[in-house]
């Protein structure tokens, strides 16, 4: 059949009024539409439709993105049509809250898995501008919980081998067959899972959850379908059970006896996954128990029925619309090809540096989950819930002894953390949250004992009364340990040292400094002193808290009801110094990392004495910080952007540092990368450089840690939001036009120094794993010379370093250094396709920029129909290669640009 004509767009806004049209004579359609349905000429498109049950004004708002679509890539043909049609129909009823259909259904009519699904939508996302924020934050909570969902599964095939015998010499009867036994554990815990759980993607305490399902079917099974060591423990069971107890035993003995044997189980499930007993018993009397009981499972009856387990998951799958997980147990193909698709990278254990890295095993998201939790562990099981002897020292010999003060704030603030972690993962798990404010707790006096011994030896002083009694060091120093503590039980092993480690959940950062009513300026001042003091934080928990620091310096910080701008308000008014927060030539000093936790919260803040104030050496240090961090951030994105004009970056950073520094207020409530943006579209502009916004934000997504929300959702004013050119021309360039055309003149302004870039101060000599699943390591040289003394003096090299590079001969050409690369990506052939495709950046077609001065999308010929789209689906893979490569070259500590 031939293809049908596409109704233009006069048509679809017909369509959106509920208006009734005939089909014109260039209509081609088999069949006219049915009298009741909007007249669309697509009948495949109505067909999904009805499938899915879907109202009209999502008809007439899918058909309306689908014209989009078509508009950027001519006409589509075969299975990516409806691929397409699914996707726009799935868009549509999200932002209409109008979603009349599960996941699972859609994926069923598609034909399509769920990791293609999210690939195809990330694709519209990233090139065509047509899925909304609201949309792609669903899309990505759905993907995190198949993520999750996924490793569990797998865990559960592999430890279900390890405990039941598939052909027991007894045949046993088919009701308790393999099979069905693991369907029944596995339908049982994704209930459970549902009605326990708030946060869906809570990969520890679903596998928690997991274990105590294992427990209840183990239990139930007889001994001869068990292999060890579970058939003798549930013989031991089984005896016990039939064992009269004496009547003389009170019934609190009674019940202390049974509840011992009930965890003999459990007790061997952890030691072999390496679980920490005690959170899952929490796990098993608070929350798994009660479940049990309120759907009416007993012991007593035996293995439930599968129908009536599996009935009530129904009704809640159907209730969420989500995924239909009960799939995994049938390997449907919508809930397959995780690895091809996602490109699964297990994560090795942390290694030694002297050991091979090639005999590092891998390990699977859950076991190393588990391993980074030990590691947490292994540093507070020796550490106390109480101050330490020497702590109370310390106390003692402060003016006004703070020990009242600390205990009674760190009781209520256990109450408070209570309280929002069972309102955020589940009221059941109110336990799992003292457990987890308990680690915290233990964290935090530790690290402040390592603190106090630290300035004690640095300022030969032994009274801290005034920061021992600073109520803001308290919360800060606390919040920071909870962050480690959330941050270890919520990290993900499935991404690169180069992402965001840590999962976003409902409890990931900034969730603590919220519910503690913390600011995050002042949590800032104690991460670095907080690394120091603890040298037994893992790499990953080293660079989640800086991470978490940079997001304070180009957001947090800036929110409208920071102390940062009294602070700045003060700076400003000193001596009547009105632009010199920070002294220029004080970016060109190499940077002291010598200021500690008691510098900053003791440097003046929000108040000062009618003398002449002293300066801040928290706003100091901040603005240094900030300038180092932008600085990286544009030279980053110019090295992308203008490798023909070096000269320009300057400039831009002239503008950038000018705006930090004198209008400040552009930075309230908005993002440092907003106004690096600006600043490099504002130079280009006056300099005639060609550069549009669609080019600069399509080169700034492939930047580490950024998303699409900074530059389509920036604020203009009384708390309308739009996309980033709206707010260069109504706001930015408004405030510094006369700034912006100095530069097109013959006297353009005082350049700013460029800052020196400091090695990170949280520097880590582990070996860091390079990207795409190749077992390669790379260690950092440990001279501290310069970095052309170390490759061009031997003198300079160790004896272990000196047979590391090629002494007395030349690197040679970039050609050579690119067949390298493609050697290093051989392995994988997705990315090796696209590292053969164009390396520039490819403009957005349809980012929202409704101003006068809209950029113009290029012009390049439209290709017809599949073609077009798939050349669009190369471009996003060259892309994403670019991400990859980039990452690799910018090494996994983004704070030091000259180690590549």
């Amino acid at each position: 059949m031939a293809p049908t004509r596409t109704p233009r767009k006069a048509e679809a806004a017909s369509v959106s009024q509920g208006a009734s049209s005939a089909p014109t004579a260039g209509d081609v359609s088999p069949s006219p539409p049915a009298p009741d349905r909007l007249p669309f000429s697509e009948t495949d498109f109505i067909a999904l439709c009805d499938a899915l049950r879907v109202t009209d004004s999502i008809r007439a708002t899918a058909w309306q993105s689908y014209e989009k679509v078509l508009c950027t890539c001519g006409t589509i043909e075969g299975h990516l049509k409806k691929e397409l049609w699914g996707i726009c129909i799935f868009a549509a009823a999200a932002d209409l809250d109008e979603m009349t259909f599960t996941f699972t259904e859609l994926l069923k009519c598609l034909s399509i898995s769920i990791c293609k699904f999210v690939n195809r939508i990330e694709e519209m996302e990233d090139s065509m501008d047509t899925i909304s924020t609201k949309v792609g934050s669903i899309v990505q909570r759905l993907k995190k919980k198949y993520d999750v969902l996924f490793a569990l599964y797998q865990k559960l095939e592999r430890t279900w081998g390890q405990i039941y015998i598939d052909q027991p010499s007894d045949q046993n009867s088919s009701e308790r067959s393999s099979s069905l036994v693991l369907k029944l554990c596995w339908i049982t815990f994704l209930l459970a899972k549902g009605k326990v759980l708030q946060i869906e993607d809570d990969l520890v305490i679903s596998f928690q959850l997991l274990l105590c399902v294992l427990d209840y079917f183990i239990k139930l099974l007889p001994p001869a379908v068990l292999k060890e060591p579970y058939k003798s423990t549930v013989s031991a069971l089984s005896a016990n059970s039939i064992t009269r107890t004496p009547r003389r035993q009170n019934r609190s003995m009674r019940a202390s006896k049974q509840t011992d044997t009930d965890i003999k189980v459990i007790e061997e499930l952890c030691k072999e996954h390496d679980c920490n007993l005690d959170e899952v018993k929490n796990v098993y009397f608070t929350s798994f128990i009660p479940f049990l009981n309120s759907v009416g499972i007993t012991t007593s009856s035996g293995l439930p029925e599968v129908e009536n387990i599996s009935s009530k998951y129904e009704e809640m799958y159907l209730k969420n619309k989500d995924i239909d997980a009960r799939l995994f147990l049938e390997k449907d193909e919508t809930l397959q090809n995780y690895t091809e698709c996602l490109q699964l990278e297990r994560t090795p254990t942390k290694i030694n540096p002297d050991e091979d890295p090639s005999d590092v095993l891998q390990q699977t998201p859950v076991r190393a989950a588990m391993n980074t939790i030990q590691q947490l562990m292994m540093i507070l099981n020796s550490a106390s819930d109480e101050p330490s002897d020497n702590l109370v020292s310390y106390f003692n010999n402060c003016t006004a002894n703070p020990t009242q003060d600390i205990l009674e704030r760190v009781e209520n603030l256990g109450c408070v953390f209570r309280q929002k972690f069972a309102e955020a993962v589940g009221q059941g798990c109110i336990e799992i949250g003292s457990q987890r404010y308990r680690l915290g707790v233990r964290l935090y006096y530790r690290v402040m004992e390592s603190i106090l011994k630290s300035e004690e030896k640095r300022l030969s002083i032994h009274n801290f009364s005034k920061l021992l009694n600073n109520n803001i060091f308290h919360i800060s120093l606390l919040a920071c340990a909870l962050e480690v503590v959330m941050a270890t039980y919520g990290t993900p092993r499935n991404a690169s040292l180069n992402d965001r480690t840590i999962m976003e959940t409902d409890v990931s950062f900034p969730w603590i400094i919220n519910i503690l009513d913390l600011k995050a300026f002042d949590l800032y001042k104690v991460i670095e002193s907080f690394i120091k003091a603890e040298p037994n934080l893992t790499r990953e928990m080293i660079k989640h808290l800086e991470c978490c620091e940079h997001r304070i310096m180009e957001s947090l910080a800036w929110q409208s009801d920071s102390p940062l701008f009294e602070l700045i308000k003060q700076s400003k008014e000193r001596d009547g110094q009105a632009d010199q927060l920070e002294p220029v030539s004080s970016l060109t000093q190499p940077p002291q990392h010598n200021h500690t936790a008691a510098d900053l919260y003791l440097s003046p803040s929000s108040t000062y004495s009618a003398a002449r104030p002293q300066k801040s050496t928290s706003l100091s240090l901040f603005y240094k910080k900030v300038y180092w961090l932008a600085y990286l951030r544009l030279n980053n994105l110019a090295s992308r952007l203008l490798p023909d004009h070096p000269d320009l970056e300057h400039l831009i950073w002239t503008l950038f540092h000018h705006t930090l520094q004198n209008e400040y207020e552009l930075m309230k409530d908005r993002h440092l990368d907003q106004i690096m943006m600006c600043s490099m579209y504002g130079i280009c502009k006056v300099k005639n450089i060609d550069l549009t916004f669609k080019t600069i934000v399509t080169a700034y997504k492939e930047l580490p840690n950024t998303n699409q929300e900074t530059f389509k959702c920036v604020l203009i004013r009384d708390g309308r939001y739009d996309s980033i050119i709206v707010f260069y021309n109504l706001v930015f360039m408004q405030k510094l036009k006369t700034n912006i055309l100095q530069y097109a003149t013959n006297r353009p302004p005082t350049l700013s120094p460029i800052p020196h870039i400091p090695q990170s101060p949280y520097k880590n000599n582990s070996p860091l794993r390079v990207p795409a699943g190749n077992n390669i390591y790379i260690s950092p040289l440990k001279s501290p010379s310069k970095f052309s003394e170390r490759l061009l003096s031997p003198n300079k090299m160790t004896p272990g370093s000196r047979i590391l590079v090629s002494i007395g001969e030349s690197f040679g050409t970039a050609e050579k250094f690119q067949k390298i690369n493609q050697m290093m990506c051989n392995s994988n052939s997705h990315l090796k396709r696209g590292s053969e495709m164009s390396s520039g950046p490819n403009p957005l077609k349809r980012l929202r920029f409704d101003m006068e001065e809209q950029d113009e999308a290029d012009g390049r010929e439209h290709l017809s129909g599949e073609s077009k789209f798939q050349q669009k689906l190369a471009e996003m893979t060259s892309t994403r290669t670019r991400i990859q490569n980039q990452k690799l070259n910018d090494g996994a500590d983004i704070s030091t640009p000259d180690q590549k």
